[in-house]
């Protein structure tokens, strides 16, 4: 009896294995097919709007990249008819590299936009906190100007003083 019960597991095993390599066909032909329809569809996408597909992709880091304008910017303005003067370090923060590369290649452009913006001060605005943010997100504003001329988009996310000193 032990014999004849052996060929019918064999049976049984073999058929369970063809069932088992059916599924798996049927599954990976499913795959296959969902992949190429999604191919179909993103090139139906690219099709309708080139422009998008033209546009490069902006990689960004995970970790913020600076840029220091060295040196500090040393500015003069009036308060109340005397002459003050305005010490700044400035550095920029972005999340790409090709915003901080086009801020430093427009450096010139990005300082006079800076003197300016701080020469334009009054004293007794930058005393207080809320003067000084001011003056960051002005300084902001006007770095993301320039740098959007070349990029097409602001890329720079911050403007941090690391020197602030009023004389």
């Amino acid at each position: 009896m032990a014999a004849k019960k052996e060929p019918r597991q064999a049976k049984s095993g073999g058929k369970m294995l063809i069932i088992i390599l059916v599924v798996l066909l049927v599954g990976a032909l499913g795959a296959i097919g969902w992949l190429v329809m999604q191919q179909r569809k993103h090139a139906a996408a690219e099709a309708e709007h080139p422009e998008a597909a033209a546009a490069p992709a902006v990689v960004k880091a995970k970790d913020p990249l600076y840029l220091a304008l060295d040196p500090a910017f040393v500015v003069n303005f009036k308060d109340q008819g005397s002459m003050r003067f305005l010490q700044i370090g400035v550095q920029l923060m972005a999340h790409e590299q090709a915003a901080l590369d086009a801020a430093k290649a427009n450096e010139p452009a990005v300082r006079d936009a800076l003197i300016l913006l701080f020469s334009g001060q009054d004293a007794n605005e930058l005393i207080a906190r809320e003067g000084k943010d001011k003056l960051r997100t002005d300084a902001l504003a006007e770095v993301q100007r320039i740098v959007s001329g070349q990029l097409g988009r602001p890329g720079i996310e911050a403007v941090y003083f690391t020197a602030f000193v009023m004389q």
